[in-house]
């Protein structure tokens, strides 16, 4: 029979044993990476409703007699009397009238209405605007049509004094809710129509929707294409990547071709200046308020640009209105 000493020993001996496989256990555990949850759809796209909703100036007037509104920039809108219906009928009674006016590339980001222009042969390439708008009417939440032309009177000065060759373009939004702006044609009617006399801009719209005073950006310089990589679980449904060409403050450009495989955005048109300097800005959610991050970039000959998770900074939308607007 063994000794309680010899108990004791062998009992020592195996404690010893047994929190030494221990804390050899805590020292070779493998500590995984911080796990980021990256926001919803839904999440993200609640930033940039928020962001419109705040700029949305409202008006009340009688349908029959038509109103001419003047906006919180200058802006003057005349819609004219009798041209309001609803079915089909003509619309009597009060009507509400919804206008938004964006001027600047910090309002085009935070919107998400950027500036992006349809070419002829299915590209797309950067617009220089001279203001962006958004016209609705509603009777009792009802959607009302126009049957006639409405009249936008925008001032130059807005946007840095007249340029003859803007021209008028209607937005379209997919389903990602990005915006596309597709040229205006001039109908019979002269809808579409837009001129410059003296220092404002007068155009003929006919519908409501997104409007944009708006040209193409012209530079000579050879172009190429170019890749922004961004962190592990974003997408193109809960992120944006964005393009800001230094002394362009009334343009903003969007990357909205997504490569799920590289996990990454592209301009594929091949419209990107070589030597170009910009801005490329990122920005998505996190619990309710932006997180973003902004490189200085020079334009190289097929560049690739990385977001890593530890770029990005949390702010306020003020913040990030006021980082781009601090851009040259």
């Amino acid at each position: 029979m063994k000794s309680l000493k010899n108990l004791f020993a062998i009992s020592l001996m195996a404690m010893v044993l047994f929190y030494g496989c221990n804390n050899d256990d805590e020292v070779n555990e493998i500590v995984p990476d911080e796990i980021i949850e990256a926001p919803s759809k839904e999440e993200f796209r609640q930033l940039q409703t928020t962001a419109i909703e705040a700029i949305i100036q409202e008006s009340q007037f009688e349908a029959e007699d038509g109103i001419e509104f003047q906006s919180e920039k200058g802006v003057t809108l005349r819609i004219f009397q009798g041209t309001l219906t609803l079915n089909g009928e003509p619309v009597s009674g009060p009507v509400d009238l919804e206008f938004v006016e964006i001027f600047n590339a910090g309002s085009m980001l935070t919107t998400n209405k950027p500036t992006m222009g349809l070419k002829e042969d299915g590209s797309k390439a950067l617009l220089i605007s001279g203001g962006e708008f958004y016209v609705n009417v509603t009777q009792n939440g009802q959607q009302v049509d126009v049957t006639n032309h409405m009249q936008l009177v925008v001032p130059t000065d807005l946007t840095g004094g007249a340029d003859q060759d803007m021209k008028l373009w209607t937005g379209q939004i997919d389903e990602n809710e990005n915006l596309t702006w597709e040229e205006d044609r001039i109908g019979a009617d002269g809808a579409g129509n837009l001129f410059v006399e003296g220092d404002q801009y007068f155009s003929f719209l006919s519908d409501f929707g997104w409007t944009n005073v708006d040209r193409f950006y012209n530079d000579s310089r050879p172009k190429t294409t170019l890749e922004v990589v961004v962190p592990t679980g974003y997408n193109i449904e809960n992120c944006s990547v964005y393009l800001y060409y230094d002394g362009e403050p009334n343009a903003l450009a969007q990357l909205d071709t997504f490569n799920e495989g590289s996990n990454s955005f592209s301009e594929h048109y091949g419209q990107i200046p070589i030597g170009l300097e910009m801005h490329v800005i990122f920005v998505t959610e996190e619990n309710g308020e932006w997180k973003y991050s902004i490189q200085p970039q020079t334009v190289e000959d097929g560049d690739i640009y990385t977001f890593d998770q530890q770029d990005l900074i949390i702010g306020s939308e003020s913040d990030v209105y006021n980082a781009i607007d601090d851009l040259p």
